[in-house]
């Protein structure tokens, strides 16, 4: 497994719309796609890739639970890199969490202290004519 680029870093906020706010007009990041299913309201912002920056809502909006989410990972283009670093992670005894999300194929971690982390192949360019295929799906893989 080889880590070829930082993909994107998500951040976890309290209050989705003053998020969105301050990072779209004062920081000026564009939006490129929302997602608000399952329980998961998120924002994702583009700097020319599918997504660079996203920020997603605490479940529970009283709680203190704010910040790191999780950082992304590009290691390839292909199913069978993600097939070999989810084999080389399971046999580090490390658990891994494969999801599908169109146009990406993902596979979530921890890292020792518990920070989120997820490795990902780009599946398709697609979200470049198609921008909502960057949020379409968000199903498990089955790899």
């Amino acid at each position: 497994m080889e880590i070829q680029s930082l993909g994107h870093v998500v951040v976890r906020v309290r209050d989705l719309d003053r998020a969105e706010t301050f990072y779209r007009d004062t920081l000026g990041l564009p939006v490129c796609a929302r997602y608000n299913k399952d329980g998961l309201n998120a924002v994702f912002f583009t700097l020319g890739d599918h997504h660079d920056f996203a920020i997603c809502e605490s479940a529970d909006v009283n709680s203190e639970m704010s910040g790191l989410d999780h950082v992304a990972f590009k290691i390839g283009t292909r199913l069978s890199e993600l097939v070999e670093a989810k084999r080389y992670l399971e046999d580090l005894g490390i658990k891994t969490d494969p999801v599908d999300h169109d146009v990406t194929k993902s596979l979530y971690l921890k890292d020792p202290d518990g920070n989120g982390i997820e490795l990902y192949i780009d599946h398709s360019d697609a979200w470049k004519t198609d921008p909502s295929r960057l949020v379409s799906t968000l199903e498990p893989l089955e790899i």
